[in-house]
């Protein structure tokens, strides 16, 4: 019976190509549009982690308060305590220090007067300790436009845009100026070794400076301290469930009523991505509803249009006993067959459109140009397993919910009329 029940599928083109090429659309759509979202999602996830908040992030509990503000006269003292010791007790997690100041660049002509200044949004990180992770955290070496990285003491980089917009070049030295850890007035002079360009239009386009945290500490009158230490998976993806244990771990052991006590937090509440994340999650699963709906409608209004194109062969099979439930079974067992293979060939095209794009990614870059959410210019779609299961499946339960539909007029077919129907 299955057999010909498969054979009729084959040689009727009109009850399995329509159907299965809708099914595969669908499902094409659905994983390639999943994809998408879930690489938009990956992406602001990544850079606010790798330019913001980390996947965790310790600060002194008057900091976290005010993080906003950038209050580095709330900083951690004896940071590199601290650092030492949340490297010993979750090692499978990078830990690096960071100071975030803003201030003004200042660049000198010949004769040492101000030629140019602009606000900079500096960061002062790891660069000259032995084996940093903040090299491959921040990809400073690919985001170089002109010149090279930092080498020596007093050595930064700056964003490729500010160093258009002041006119420096590479070698020149210029000035920040900005204030200490006590609030006095900072002077600094830095050597630009080089400009970069990160991907991230609010980060290149704010006038990102990057220098060495020991210089920063020198500039700021920082010794020994740092605004936060970060914590990086090794992976580089954010596991959440891992960083709530993480957090509640840390945080039970530094129990204090002190304001400059060290409290950690996640990325999610950090960095104000959890309504987005939230959002972006309702997405996907209306996404997925609205797909599972809209092709049962399209299926079963194709399944009618079957029945009453076979309403003489169903008629034929009534009268010859054949049972109402197995009639409907075997065209139940005849949209599974479609359903697998539609289901399976909408997942293939789906995913190796979402794999195409992945590789070569499509620029947003004029898109993200005024905006404020930290997304590379370059966006990717995410290849996952979720994303290929997340297509199939609605696409058989569609197929299998629209033929379910449509074949409860089987069960209205009266047997008393069948051989005035066949007659006609």
């Amino acid at each position: 019976m299955i057999w010909f029940l498969l054979k009729g599928l084959l040689r009727d083109r009109s009850r399995s190509l329509f159907p299965l090429l809708m099914v595969a659309a669908g499902v094409a759509i659905t994983v390639l549009l999943y994809a998408w979202l879930q690489g938009f999602e990956s992406s602001i996830v990544q850079n606010t982690a790798h330019f913001g908040t980390g996947h965790l992030r310790v600060m002194t509990r008057a900091y976290a308060a005010e993080a906003d503000q950038i209050p580095n006269d709330l900083s951690l003292t004896g940071a590199d305590t601290v650092l030492a010791a949340l490297r010993q007790a979750y090692s499978d997690l990078w830990w690096t220090p960071r100071i975030r100041f803003g201030g003004l660049l200042d660049v000198p002509d010949q004769g040492g007067e101000t030629k140019a200044q602009a606000p900079v949004t500096g960061l002062g990180v790891d660069l000259l300790g032995p084996a940093s992770p903040e090299w491959s955290i921040l990809n400073i070496r690919s985001s170089l436009v002109r010149g090279r990285v930092p080498a020596a003491r007093g050595e930064i980089l700056i964003s490729d845009d500010l160093a258009t917009k002041l006119g420096i070049q590479v070698g020149q030295v210029a000035t920040l100026i900005s204030a200490t850890m006590n609030g006095s007035m900072a002077l600094a002079n830095f050597t630009v070794v080089g400009t970069v360009r990160f991907g991230v239009g609010p980060l290149d386009r704010g006038g990102a400076m990057i220098a060495d945290i020991g210089d920063v500490r020198a500039a700021l009158d920082m010794e020994n301290g740092a605004g936060e230490l970060l914590g990086f998976f090794r992976d580089d993806l954010y596991h959440e469930a891992r960083a709530d244990s993480v957090r509640q771990l840390f945080n039970a052991r530094n129990r204090s009523g002190d304001q400059f006590a060290a409290e950690m937090g996640t990325l999610r509440e950090q960095s104000g991505l959890s309504d987005m994340l939230d959002y972006v999650t309702l997405v996907l699963k209306g996404v997925i509803v609205f797909f599972v709906v809209a092709m049962s409608i399209v299926l079963w209004n194709a399944g009618l249009m079957g029945s009453l194109r076979r309403y003489g062969e169903l008629g034929v099979r009534l009268a010859l006993g054949e049972d109402k439930g197995h009639i409907y079974r075997s065209m139940m067992l005849e949209s599974l067959a479609i359903g697998l293979v539609g289901s399976a060939l909408g997942t293939a095209v789906g995913l190796a459109a979402a794999h195409g794009l992945q590789i070569h990614g499509v620029d947003f870059g004029r898109f993200t140009k005024s905006g404020t959410v930290m997304v590379g210019n370059i966006v990717r779609p995410r290849v996952t397993t979720a994303a290929s299961m997340l297509g199939f499946l609605p696409g058989l339960c569609a197929t299998l919910l629209g033929t379910a539909i449509a074949g409860i007029g089987v069960y209205q077919r009266q047997t008393s009329q069948l051989f005035k129907e066949l007659e006609t």
